[in-house]
């Protein structure tokens, strides 16, 4: 992409100026580089709050002079592990926000590179982008910052509007309400909760109770954890599945043995995801085949809990299991799975907590499967910045305090949201990333065909895009090759590469990264 694109954003928000007169340490190893930097300055002319915030476009290309994690990295992520921790001792190297920019993280070492993973798919917008800077000079986003309300109790003026203008405009079809939460395991964590009740109370109003009408025996079991208070409904979930790190999220989670390990779990079933063959196109048939395999197999854990004394809430399932390999199903098998759970009066859970807002190329993934009426419930978080989930009226608590708790979400990160949703409008960003995404797909199609040895089953929706890799170990030499390249990847399953941009990741820095990946392909 030319220079003149890439900054005419900026240009129409304010002045640019060559970075020559502004220049900090990392800036100017740019300059060794022979990378092309640009200055924005935050200016209006009308305006006399300027606020100084500095915002740089992106690099032409991703650079890289020390091995990742170079040694200030390294130094820094010892003083963690020998201080207060807090990295979760999983971490890559140590980013340097304030001087990343667009799709490109910088860390501490100076290094630049073209940010594929998206902060684990969770950075709508790419570093420092303009319009969310200029947000923070907002009244409205100071008092949110600085008085994070208490949601459930005391919602702040106008809170109903924001999530109207937010939440609202961009709901699922056909659902008409929504509760926000924190992250995403609280947002799953609160959707079984909703089906928990929901089941319990359709089964007393069954019993000619309200459908709120407690026995005494229900007050007091509860309280110690005993049915019939504490009832024995079950989530189904998936195999390969991943919902979150709480415990009935936990229960739910079939895709690593180390986030489970050593942690309590609920006794709930499971059922198989389908493990398609690719290219599509050649498959059909055998494909299909095992779609109804694994719907046959819904059909009979639903029945199985049910001869057991369990009863099924709800079936929980992701439209790409990310975390799982990032494996697909087609549209019918989603449509079947959601008459299976109309036919037994189980809740439908989609978790988009991954997929949602914009990159699968739809703004909620499940909008591709032509489905006949929406789910049940439609949990989000990730690039939605704020967690929660939509909901159908049916699923309405009708009494307080049953899903609660302090924040229950958080305005400020509303307000983000807010603006991200303007951008993706005004900038064509839904276009963009299904163009992105093709080009990343047919160039992971055509790597996959010329190193056959080394990666298979290229496939993707929008730019949520993955591709195999022969090993985990050759998956592990890839990833540090590619960051060697200046690409930062993810990698998801036993030996799959995913990607997870954000939303202004453009065809041409499909092109990029697929250069880089063809570089470290033919060194293989």
């Amino acid at each position: 992409m030319s220079f003149s694109r890439m900054l005419a954003p900026l240009r129409r928000l304010g002045r640019l100026t060559p970075l020559a007169k502004h220049t900090t340490t990392l800036q100017q190893k740019a300059f060794k580089s022979d990378v092309a930097y640009y200055y924005y300055d935050n200016y209006d002319d009308d305006d006399d709050t300027t606020t100084n915030q500095n915002y740089f476009s992106e690099p032409a290309a991703p650079f890289v002079h020390t091995a990742i994690p170079g040694p200030e990295s390294l130094k820094e992520l010892q003083e963690m592990a020998d201080g207060w921790g807090g990295t979760g001792s999983a971490a890559d190297f140590v980013a340097d926000i304030e001087n990343s920019a667009g799709c490109y993280i910088a860390d501490v070492d100076g290094n630049m590179l073209l940010d594929c993973f998206g902060q684990i798919a969770s950075l709508p917008l790419g570093y420092n982008h303009p319009e969310l800077m200029k947000l923070l000079d907002t009244q409205e986003m100071k008092l949110a910052q600085v008085h994070r309300s208490a949601l459930g109790m005391f919602p702040p003026k106008d809170w109903g509007k924001l999530i109207e203008r937010s939440l609202g405009a961009v709901a699922p079809d056909g659902l008409t309400k929504v509760q926000t939460m924190a992250c995403g395991s609280a947002a799953n964590e609160n959707a079984f909760k909703v089906a928990f009740i929901a089941a319990a109370s359709k089964n007393r109003e069954a019993e000619g109770r309200g459908a709120d009408e407690f026995s005494d025996e229900d007050r007091a079991s509860c309280m110690l954890n005993a049915s019939p208070g504490c009832s024995e409904m079950v989530i189904l979930s998936f195999e390969g599945a991943f919902h979150g790190r709480t415990m009935g999220c936990l229960s739910a989670t079939r895709s690593k043995d180390i986030h489970k390990l050593d942690v309590p779990a609920f006794d709930w079933p499971m059922a198989p995801f389908p493990k398609l063959q690719y290219p599509l196109e050649d498959n059909e048939a055998s494909n299909r085949a095992e779609e109804a395999r694994c719907i046959t197999q819904v059909r009979k854990a639903i029945g199985s809990a049910a001869g057991t004394g369990q009863q099924v809430a709800a079936v929980i399932v992701e439209p790409i299991q990310a975390e799982g390999g990032d494996r697909h199903a087609s549209p019918w098998f989603f449509q079947q799975l959601q008459a299976v759970t109309k036919e037994t009066g189980v809740v439908l859970i989609v978790d988009e907590v991954q997929t949602g807002v914009v990159s699968s190329g739809h703004y909620w993934a499940h909008e591709a499967w032509g489905l006949e009426s929406p789910p049940d419930i439609v949990t989000f978080s990730k690039k939605a910045q704020i967690a929660g989930y939509y909901y159908t009226e049916e699923l309405q608590m009708t009494l307080p305090y049953r899903i609660y708790n302090t924040w229950m979400g958080d305005p400020a990160k509303l307000l983000i949201f807010d603006k991200v949703n303007q951008i993706v409008a005004s900038d064509g960003l839904m276009e963009s990333t299904q163009e992105a995404g093709i080009t990343l797909l047919d160039g992971l199609t055509t790597l996959a065909a010329e190193y056959p040895d080394h990666f298979y089953d290229a496939r993707g929706a929008g730019t949520l895009c993955a591709v195999n890799v022969s090993s985990a170990e050759l998956r592990a030499e890839v990833l540090a090759a590619m960051r060697q390249q200046g690409v930062l990847l993810g990698a998801c399953g036993d030996s799959a590469i995913r990607f997870r941009p954000p939303l202004t990741f453009t065809k041409e820095h499909a092109e990029i990264v697929l250069d880089r990946f063809h570089v470290v392909a033919a060194a293989l």
